[in-house]
């Protein structure tokens, strides 16, 4: 073929291709808002008429027979028509996956979760509908989250305005008897107004604390720290609270063990787990906070009690903030305060600062909180 006959071929085809491409471009703006099977066999028709145009304008130049051109064209009809089933196949297919596409998000704007069928139009499609089923499933889990943590927000308020109310009641009562001279021992009612006093004073400290742990700006001061000098400090702290109640507070395990920490941070975690043991636990019982290190490098606090138990049921809610014990730990684990449920939540904040982990099981007729600290938390 010379370039001459070359040049006009390709021209004739061009042609054809243009116009049967421009119609078909027409067609599709037309059907704009019309259906995807529709729009695919516009793609598909627009295609085969191109080549059929196309090749019967350069056939009818070369002179052929009628004979030929009719088996041409009858191939191409069928070749068409091929074409066109496939496409509508195609179309079913894409308009099959539209639609569950459209149900996901329906769902997931609901709230509800999304399977993913076991079979899409392509692997693009199907790794999509894998996505839209973990979002739904990770949205879920936001949601959930976010009422566990509007739940416990009104179960702080409920339980702050209750502390709060007993003692100012109490201070407003003995301020009174004082004002009026009724008191008949007013040295012994400044004692107990100073005491009220400082439990409302711990309780603001409690939620100052918590307030920073949750808007991420607990700084903390690291430094090398002796665990046995400030567990021995804490224990000294608080034997006299737990001799006033017949409980045997001791220390067991390693003496030598250091990390870099906040020795203030960390001495009031673990002062919250001791004063929440010694509220709970019997009279009689012992109390031993111990040092370990662990398989992994990590160092581990624990505090040992025998107060009963927590129920399996609250084990996964214990270190929210305003959770409360429900039997048979019924008292308040507010720490040293004696607050509305913050201590846990306090210690949980602080072990999760110093990049560790605190954790709690059932043992014996007691509990055992671990705390797990790094030797070196990421700054």
């Amino acid at each position: 073929m010379t370039a001459g006959v070359f040049a006009t071929v390709a021209g004739i085809a061009l042609g054809c291709a243009l116009v049967v491409g421009a119609l078909g471009l027409l067609a599709l703006r037309l059907l704009s808002r019309g259906s995807l099977v529709t729009q695919l066999i516009v793609v598909a028709f627009a295609t085969v008429a191109s080549v059929v145009s196309g090749t019967a304008a350069v056939a009818s130049l070369m002179y052929l027979s009628a004979h030929d051109l009719t088996v041409f064209y009858s191939v191409a009809v069928v070749a068409g028509i091929v074409s066109l089933v496939m496409a509508s196949v195609l179309g079913r297919s894409l308009v099959r996956d539209n639609r569950y596409f459209r149900a996901a998000a329906v769902s997931i704007g609901r709230g509800e979760s999304v399977i993913s069928p076991e079979r899409h139009t392509s692997t693009e499609f199907a790794s999509l509908a894998g996505e839209l089923a973990a979002t739904a499933d990770r949205l879920s889990e936001s949601r959930e989250q976010e009422e566990r943590i509007e739940t416990a927000r009104r179960e702080i308020v409920a339980w702050i305005s209750h502390d709060l109310r007993t003692p100012l009641a109490g201070i407003r009562a003995m301020a009174e008897a004082l004002e009026d001279g009724m008191a008949p021992d007013p040295d012994r009612y400044y004692v107990q107004i100073r005491g009220q006093v400082d439990r409302l004073s711990g309780m603001v400290d409690d939620l100052f604390e918590l307030s920073k742990i949750h808007a991420g700006a607990l700084q903390l001061n690291l430094e090398r720290v002796a665990l046995y000098d400030l567990i021995s400090d804490t224990i000294a702290d608080l034997a006299p609270v737990a001799l006033a109640k017949s409980l045997n507070l001791c220390f067991e395990g390693e003496r030598g063990l250091t990390l870099q920490a906040d020795a203030r941070e960390l001495a009031r975690a673990v002062g919250n787990l001791v004063m929440n043991a010694i509220q709970h636990s019997p009279a009689g019982s012992a109390i031993v906070v111990s040092v370990t290190r662990h398989v992994d490098g990590r160092a581990v606090i624990s505090v040992v009690d025998a107060a009963g138990g927590i129920p399996e049921q609250d084990l996964g809610r214990v270190f929210e903030a305003g959770w409360r014990a429900s039997e048979p730990r019924t008292a308040s684990d507010a720490g040293q305060s004696g607050g509305a449920g913050l201590g846990l939540a306090i210690v949980d904040g602080i072990v999760r600062a110093h990049a560790g982990q605190v954790t709690v099981t059932n043992v014996g007729g007691g509990c055992r909180f671990e705390l797990l600290l790094p030797q070196h938390p990421a700054g």
